[in-house]
């Protein structure tokens, strides 16, 4: 080999080792740019100070749907008169406890896709549509003939499967059983821990189902303090909220699953560039 075939093979290597330079380079500076560029549209309710919340004045009822369970519950002053109507069903004792006897609990009321229940007595009620307190109205009607004259029973419905699923872009996706039966939008992604950095705040996906079975989904920007007034601001049970990741994320992901390449392949090129000049110096 030549002077010439020396001094070309020179130039060649430290072309590679300035074009490893290079491609560390465009990796951080990708990097950085990603992690300035995640910091916009993070703010809740931006505009909150021009927004008329007029139309948020309203107190929320859940309304039964099939498939929701219901407790029942018939009180009266006289203890034996609401026995019928308080149907109980066995269930094991806790671990620990050698008594062969069992607990008992209040029977639960599966309403079916015509939204009827089945009821002691009375047989079929229909409360499909109704809220807790237009159920407990129908009902205690219903139950007035089996009592007393005079005795005046009080009804308490209750929804044990009220629940909500947060997916997507918040620290804990899950499913979450609401107690009070009234959740919003703010509330159910509090309770899964809000979203990431990630999470795209204008564009977060309500998926719902009727009464019919008809799904649907809807668009709500947690940007816009005008949230407050949307019929969609409290989650019905069953509610489905999705929050998707925004193009940050997906650069990330992608950087990710290549930045060990990267670093190998420019670790390699840099130490054989540095190795060939070695040899090409000693």
């Amino acid at each position: 080999m030549n002077f010439s075939d020396y001094n070309s093979f020179f130039i060649t290597s430290m072309s590679m080792k300035h074009f490893a330079v290079y491609a560390v380079s465009t990796v951080a500076m990708v990097l950085f740019l990603s992690s300035c560029s995640g910091t916009k549209n993070v703010a809740y309710f931006k505009n909150s100070d021009t927004v008329n919340l007029e139309a948020s004045k309203m107190l929320y009822d859940a309304r039964i749907m099939p498939k929701d369970v219901l407790t029942i519950t018939v009180s009266t002053t006289d203890g034996d008169a609401a026995v019928p109507f308080n149907m109980t069903v066995p269930t094991p004792l806790s671990q620990g406890q050698r008594s062969s006897y069992a607990q008992a609990m209040l029977q639960s009321y599966l309403v079916d896709n015509e939204g009827n229940i089945d009821f002691p007595k009375v047989g079929s009620i229909h409360l499909g549509g109704l809220t807790k307190s237009q159920a407990e109205k129908i009902i205690l009607e219903k139950i007035k003939p089996y009592m007393n004259e005079g005795e005046t029973p009080i009804v308490t419905v209750r929804m044990t499967n009220y629940k909500i699923s947060v997916l997507g872009e918040v620290t804990r996706p899950g499913m979450y059983t609401v107690g009070n039966e009234k959740i919003s939008i703010l509330e159910a992604l509090a309770q899964a821990g809000d979203l990431t950095i990630y999470g795209v705040r204008n564009n977060v996906k309500l998926i719902r189902e009727d009464s019919t079975g008809e799904k649907s989904i809807h668009v709500l920007n947690l940007n816009d303090a005008a949230l407050i007034n949307s019929p969609y601001y409290y989650l019905q049970q069953n509610d489905i909220v999705y929050v998707e990741p925004n193009k940050v994320k997906a650069q990330n992901s992608s950087v990710g699953s290549m930045t060990t390449l990267w670093f190998s392949a420019t670790s390699i090129l840099i130490s054989l560039t540095s190795l060939l000049y070695n040899i090409l110096h000693n």
